[in-house]
This record gives structure tokens, C-alpha cells and sequence, in this order.
């Protein structure tokens, strides 16, 4: 057993989702939310690469002492897996696992809408999962796929930067591909999986205009595709994928994907106060006609309109959903404030000013 093992048990007792060790300080776990310290001796450089290196290839060495940062997978058989990240900084070495729980949770155990479990029945399309760092993205898309994985009898191919949540083949045969361990990068995994007999294609992240055309392609031509973005609204989504493109392509890009697409979910987490752990809320937009026609004609301004009025497809704006969590007292209103688009909504059930007296 690797000596920094304690470290991430340690932290899988707590209930943690990471795990924090710079040189200069101590270890730290954010709970919940929170960045609390470990009783723990400060860490120097050595000591934490002699930690750090021991759980890591020869090859992801190589790769972090020539750029100054790495990212990879680990696991803890029995326990998790982590999602490592390598960085160099004025003290030192440090570090970032993020924890990946070997037990997938279903839609139902994590308390998301109905219209999720839905979306992993869709014969095809473009469906994206946004929001920012650490909101629960990559929690979402594992139980849709392992929904999918339960109940259709097809060929999945997931490919990430690094593998995440693993799935063992159900009633579908399951492919996990490593950019930089199995395949060279996003874009090279995605032409290679249209060769590869796919039902389901998940993308880690659609980070460049290559990945993205090619995922939007694959969607076109028949292939279901869940990917992630880093955009806080539906709207938003739309606009941060049309935009990756030329302008000369634009319109083009609008109509295909006016066609391809079929459902963006933007999610964030919250604090509960009713117990200990978080809980997500969700803006879901359903591509119906009228919304392929807001794209096509680049109206997306006019989206949460559509969503507002598309409640009987399981449409929901983020800040009813705040509104929903916060009524059944999971959130407090300075959570629900501080994370909603619309904020006067909730200035009146703040107890004291806004923390954020640029958006008051």
C-alpha cells in the first residue's frame, strides 16, 4: 500500500470530494463545500513528491516535470477512484484529487428531475450536461449512462481526460478510452468511435472546435452523444458552441445543431442546510420545435422564455429550481442569492446585506 493511501481514506471516511496537499501547508479536505485542514505536519516539496511519485507512472512523471502539471487516474481497489492533478507552484509540488465513488448512484438516489433518467433512452442526438468546476456534472452523466447501460441493449464508448466513473458492462458492452493512455486526444477517440460500432458516445469535455464538430457530427448521423461544458445556463450553451466556430460558419453551425441537439442540462451545487452533504439544482431545456427554431434563427436570447412555458416537457429554469430547493428548506436564502441569475427574487429573504455588493 502506497504511504499517501491514509490520506485518501482518510478523506473517504470524512465523506470528501477532495483532497488538497501543497508544499508549504498542510493537507487539506473540502467538505461539503469547505476547505477544512488536516492535524497534519506542514508538507515540503520532498516529502510530497516522494508521496506524490510513488502512486505515479514513469511516463505522467516525465510528462509533469516537462510541463509543470498532469492529470491522471488512481484507484483504491475496494475504495474509489481519484482524479489526480500535478502542478507546480512557488512552494513546490502540489496536488488536487477529486474522489470518483466505485458505486454509481442511480437518478432516483440522487434525487434529480424524472426528465434525466428520460434522456438515456433518446435513440440519438446532442445531449449536453454544463456547469462549472466541481457542480456534479460528471455524477449526472454516470447515472445516465448507467441508466442506459441498465436498460438498452447497445455499445458504449466513454471517452475522458481521465476515466472517471467506471461502468461494468449490464445489458450493454461498456469501452472506456484514457486521452493520452488509450487514444491521443478527444478529437482522435471520436473519428476512431464512428468506426467503432457506437450506440452511446460520451465525451469528457468539448473543449475545442474539432472535438465539437466532430461531436455534433456523430450526433447528426445517428449516435447518441453526452458531453460537458463549462457554461452556467442553457442559453449560454448554445451561444459558447456556436461561437467556437468562424463566423463565415455560423449559420451553417446553427441549423446543424438546431437538428442534432436534444437536451441541455446546466447544474450547480448547493450547501444543504437540513443535513450534511449537497444537493444540485438543475435548468433543463428539452429541444422541442420551437426551440430548434430559436437556434436556427439565433434567438437564444428568447430561450428561457421557451423554457418557462415548457414545463409540461420537463423544462425548469435554474432559479425555480433554487426557488424549490430553498421553499423545502435544503438551501439557505444567502446560498440561493448568491447562485441565482435573477437576484432581486431572493433579496427580500436575506436576514443581512449580500456578500456580493457588486450584484446587490
Amino acid at each position: 500500500m502506497a504511504e499517501i493511501d491514509a490520506f485518501f481514506k482518510l478523506m473517504h471516511e470524512h465523506g470528501a470530494s477532495d483532497l488538497h496537499l501543497a508544499s508549504g501547508q498542510r493537507p487539506s479536505l473540502r467538505l461539503h463545500g469547505d476547505i477544512e485542514r488536516i492535524k497534519y505536519d506542514v508538507l515540503d516539496s520532498d516529502k510530497l513528491r516522494k508521496l506524490l511519485y510513488e502512486i505515479t507512472s514513469q511516463e505522467k512523471i516525465k510528462i509533469f516535470e516537462e510541463s509543470g502539471d498532469v492529470d491522471f487516474g488512481y484507484e483504491i481497489p475496494g475504495l474509489a477512484r481519484y482524479r489526480a492533478n500535478y502542478f507546480m507552484q512557488k512552494n513546490g509540488i502540489s496536488a488536487v484529487f477529486r474522489e470518483i465513488p466505485s458505486d454509481i448512484m442511480t437518478v432516483e438516489q440522487l434525487g434529480l428531475p424524472a426528465v434525466i433518467s428520460k434522456l438515456a433512452n433518446l435513440p440519438r442526438g446532442l445531449v449536453l450536461v454544463t456547469g462549472p468546476t466541481g457542480s456534479g456534472k460528471s455524477t449526472t452523466l454516470a447515472a445516465i449512462v448507467d441508466q442506459a447501460n441498465r436498460t438498452r441493449k447497445d455499445h458504449i464508448i466513454t471517452v475522458e481526460d481521465p476515466i472517471e466513473f467506471v461502468h461494468t458492462s449490464q445489458n450493454c458492452i461498456v469501452n472506456h478510452r484514457e486521452v493520452g493512455l488509450h487514444t491521443q486526444d478527444f478529437a482522435a477517440a471520436l473519428r476512431g468511435a464512428l468506426r467503432e460500432d457506437p450506440d452511446i458516445i460520451l465525451v469528457g469535455e468539448l473543449r475545442d472546435l474539432e472535438t465539437i464538430t466532430l461531436a455534433i457530427e456523430a450526433a447528426s448521423t445517428g449516435h447518441l452523444v453526452f458531453g460537458t461544458l463549462h457554461t452556467s445556463s442553457a442559453a449560454k450553451t448554445v451561444d459558447r458552441i456556436i461561437e467556437v466556430f468562424p463566423a463565415n460558419q455560423q449559420a451553417q453551425i446553427r441549423s446543424t445543431l438546431s437538428d442534432s441537439i436534444r437536451a441541455v442540462v446546466a447544474q450547480t451545487l448547493f450547501k444543504r442546510i437540513d443535513k450534511k452533504g449537497r444537493c444540485a439544482a438543475m435548468e433543463i431545456l428539452i429541444a422541442t420545435p420551437a426551440v430548434r427554431n430559436l437556434i436556427r434563427e439565433a434567438k437564444t436570447h428568447q430561450i428561457p422564455s421557451s423554457v418557462q412555458t415548457g414545463k409540461q416537457y420537463g423544462m425548469q429554469l435554474m432559479d425555480d429550481a433554487i426557488m424549490d430547493l430553498f421553499k423545502a428548506r435544503k438551501i439557505s436564502a444567502d446560498e440561493a442569492y448568491m447562485k441565482a441569475y435573477n437576484k432581486a427574487t431572493f433579496r427580500p429573504y436575506l436576514k443581512k446585506e449580500p456578500a456580493d455588493f457588486t450584484e446587490a
